[in-house]
C-alpha cells in the first residue's frame, strides 16, 4: 500500500471532490482517480458512491479513520527522522572512568551541548575495563578509556591525551625534599591505588615490577577525591595524572614529578567497529577529534 494513495484518498474524502483534492495536492485529477481505484482494488471494497455528489461508503468511512491514524504516524515518523538527521534529537551513552571525571572531558561535552542542546548525553562512570565491555556489548556508544589497547580488535579508536602520572604526597613527607622522585624511591611507601578494574592499576604494578619491587597497597579506590583525602590523612602516597595533580588546591598536599618512569594516562575515545552509529554519536566523535588536544 502506497502512503501517497492514502494521502490522496484522505484529501478526496475531506473535499468530497476529485477536482478540489487535485488542486490542493497539486497533482492531476487522473492521477488521483487512478490512485483511488488502485486502493479500492487492493482493499477489495468501494470507497465512494460515485453519483451526482461524491459520498463515502461505510467501508470508505472505516478506511478514512484508519488512514488518518496511519498518516499521522507517518508524518510523526518523518519529523522524528528529520530531527535526528539534523541532530535536533538523539542520545549518546558515554562511559567515563571516575578517576578522570570532568578534568579532561567537561569542555568537550559543554561545547557539544551548546551546538546540539536537544541531544541527551548519558554518562556512566566505570573503569576502563568495564567501559570496553559496555562498548562491546552495546550498552555504551562511546568509551573514554585509559591506555588504549595495542590491538584494535573489535574497536575503532582515536588517541586524544597522553598525560604523565605525578606523585602526590603529604607536605610532611620526607619525599618533598626532592624536586623529583624516582619510582624506586617509593618501594617502602604505602600506595593508595586505583581499583583493579582500572587499567592504570595494572600499568602501575607493571612499572613497579620493572623497577624491582611490588607496591605495598593499603587502599584502592575509583574516586580521585577519596585518594587525595587518604594522602591528606597521611595514609600513603598516590599517583595521579599531572592535569589532576597540578590542579589540587589542598594545602596539605604536594605534587612531584616522577623520573625514570613511563607511566602515563593515555586517554582515548573508543567505539565498536562495523556497528551502525547514530548521527549524534558520529558527530560527537568528529567533534572530539577536532577539540581534544
Amino acid at each position: 500500500m502506497d502512503i501517497r494513495h492514502l494521502e490522496y484518498f484522505s484529501e478526496v474524502a475531506r473535499h468530497l471532490s476529485f477536482t478540489k483534492a487535485a488542486a490542493t495536492l497539486h497533482v492531476s485529477q487522473p492521477s488521483i482517480s487512478k490512485a483511488i481505484k488502485h486502493l479500492e482494488e487492493e482493499l477489495g471494497v468501494s470507497l465512494f458512491y460515485r453519483s451526482k455528489e461524491l459520498e463515502l461508503t461505510d467501508a470508505g468511512k472505516a478506511v478514512l479513520i484508519n488512514a488518518k491514524n496511519v498518516l499521522q504516524a507517518f508524518h510523526s515518523l518523518t519529523s522524528e527522522l528529520t530531527d535526528i538527521m539534523e541532530l535536533k534529537k538523539g542520545e549518546i551513552r558515554i562511559g567515563i572512568p571516575p578517576i578522570i571525571g570532568a578534568a579532561f572531558f567537561s569542555k568537550l561535552i559543554s561545547r557539544f551541548k551548546e551546538a546540539y542542546p536537544h541531544v541527551e548525553i548519558s554518562l556512566d562512570e566505570v573503569g576502563s575495563k568495564s567501559i570496553k565491555q559496555g562498548v562491546e556489548e552495546g550498552s555504551l556508544d562511546i568509551g573514554l578509556v585509559c591506555n588504549l589497547p595495542d590491538k584494535k580488535g573489535n574497536f575503532e579508536m582515536v588517541r586524544v591525551i597522553n598525560d604523565p602520572l605525578m606523585l602526590i604526597v603529604h607536605k610532611e613527607s620526607p619525599l618533598i625534599a626532592k624536586n623529583e622522585v624516582e619510582l624506586t624511591a617509593l618501594e617502602n611507601e604505602p600506595f593508595i591505588l586505583y581499583r583493579q578494574d582500572f587499567t592504570l592499576h595494572d600499568r602501575i604494578l607493571e612499572e613497579c615490577s620493572k623497577n624491582g619491587f611490588t607496591p605495598n597497597i593499603v587502599c584502592q579506590s575509583s574516586q580521585k577525591d577519596f585518594m587525595i583525602e587518604m594522602v591528606e590523612a597521611k595514609l600513603g602516597i598516590a599517583l595521579l595524572p599531572s592535569k589532576i595533580a597540578n590542579s589540587i588546591t589542598n594545602q596539605h598536599i604536594r605534587a612531584l614529578p616522577l623520573t625514570n618512569s613511563s607511566i602515563s594516562l593515555e586517554l582515548g575515545l573508543l567505539w565498536k567497529k562495523n556497528k551502525y552509529q547514530p548521527f549524534a554519536v558520529r558527530e560527537f566523535i568528529e567533534m572530539s577529534k577536532g577539540f581534544l588536544p
